[in-house]
């Protein structure tokens, strides 16, 4: 009865069907899954009789087969991409478009979709599910992001709470806008600013403008509030054309020294005046660059779409301290499956193609977001409706197969 075991293949397969629409429903809340699909095909055929080409005035005759049942064809992974949920978490992750992140233990490198990440007590960012530090590119002695983003430099992201970026020295002063042409010989204009030594002391200074009789011509001067000493190169004459443009500086004035008195090592700093005017309009100049601060501890982060993670510091800068990497695979339906959320590649997905977001076909990140289930419920009961039919039919195959048996048996009394 070669009806019977169609019939006990139909079940068995229905019901590793029904374990994947189980297995999809119960996920239908979990971060990042990926739903998957059961596809039949008809097994082996029994041939009765071949088929025969037409000869002469007769045709030809079909094969007769009687076929042995179905099997699983395949179990795919549709990776096809789900809404985001927002979070609010600066932490938090999701992707927009293709790839996958990459979080690893040791040599061990997985891949998820699942973007729920935060910081453990050592300052590593994580997953929080499973504690596998995530991968990107970070100088661990600047704390910085590095120039080589090579997918061989990828590593374990660390930033600690409370960590501080050192002081950086003024090396360059330059001031803009106007000086009034109509202010009287030996008119004076001051302005006060702030210059940062080695060690992030700041030091106030002032710059004083002096007309001379010498038409188009300012005198100035830099001095200190008494924390600098020994100072020198701190003097210049600035000369506009005819129009008040087009300023050209002389004397010493254009780098500035001085010894701090508190240690430090000696400032040196650039004094340039790029586009300065002289016109009869009142005297507004200003410093429009300074670089150099203070130390500066960490008071939060931020995370931009290719994955940057900005460090906010309470001196007033900020810096990039490190970057998500991402990867993405030629084959993506040939992951294997590796729990909690996790991927690994296989022979058939392509080796991990390991980049910046937004490149080389990866998604864009979308920080404070979580990729949610692309599992459908309208389609996961309707697919559950037709399994369950098909294990019904399927079991009445076997019943009817057997009462045909019993008819057999019953023939003999």
């Amino acid at each position: 009865m070669r009806s019977m075991f169609s019939g006990v293949t139909g079940l068995r397969n229905h019901q590793v069907k029904m374990d994947v629409i189980g297995n999809n429903i119960a996920n239908v809340n979990t971060v990042g899954f990926k739903k998957s699909r059961v596809v039949f095909q008809d097994t082996l055929s029994q041939t009765m009789r071949g088929a025969a080409s037409p000869q002469g005035n007769r045709g030809g005759t079909n094969p007769m087969q009687v076929g042995l049942g179905m099997t699983i064809a395949s179990i795919d992974t549709i990776h096809s991409p789900s809404s985001a949920e927002s979070t609010g978490n600066m932490t938090d992750m999701a992707i927009e478009g293709e790839g996958y992140f990459i979080i690893g233990e040791g040599l061990d490198m997985y891949f998820t979709r699942a973007g729920n990440f935060g910081f453990d007590r050592n300052g590593n960012l994580i997953n929080t599910a499973n504690g596998l530090k995530v991968m990107g590119w970070q100088d661990t002695v600047k704390y910085e992001v590095p120039n080589d983003k090579s997918p061989q430099s990828i590593r374990s992201i660390e930033i600690r709470k409370g960590m501080m970026i050192p002081a950086s020295a003024t090396t360059g002063i330059s001031f803009a806008k106007n000086l009034n042409s109509e202010t009287g010989i030996s008119g004076t204009y001051s302005l006060p600013f702030k210059v940062y030594d080695s060690q992030g002391h700041g030091h106030s200074l002032t710059i004083t403008y002096t007309k001379t009789a010498t038409a188009n011509e300012w005198n100035y001067e830099i001095t200190s509030d008494g924390s600098i000493t020994n100072i020198s190169n701190n003097t210049g004459t600035i000369t506009f054309d005819g129009n008040g443009e087009n300023p050209t500086v002389t004397g010493s004035g254009g780098n500035f020294i001085g010894d701090p008195n508190n240690g430090a090592a000696q400032i040196s700093f650039s004094v340039v005046f790029p586009g300065i005017t002289q016109y009869a309009k009142e005297t507004n100049i200003d410093l429009s660059y300074q670089d150099g601060y203070p130390a500066g501890t960490l008071t939060g982060i931020t995370t931009d779409t290719t994955g940057v993670i900005t460090g906010i510091f309470d001196n007033g800068h900020s810096r990039q301290l490190a970057q998500v990497a991402l990867a993405n695979f030629d084959n993506p339906a040939g992951l294997i499956k590796a729990g909690q959320n996790m991927y690994r590649y296989s022979n058939n997905s392509g080796e991990p193609q390991i980049g910046e977001s937004g490149t080389g076909g990866r998604g864009a990140i979308a920080p404070g977001y979580l990729e949610m289930s692309n599992v459908d419920l309208s389609e996961e009961f309707t697919q559950m409706i037709i399994t369950q039919r098909g294990f019904q039919a399927n079991s009445r195959i076997i019943t009817a197969s057997d009462e045909m048996l019993q008819e057999l048996v019953n023939m003999k009394r």
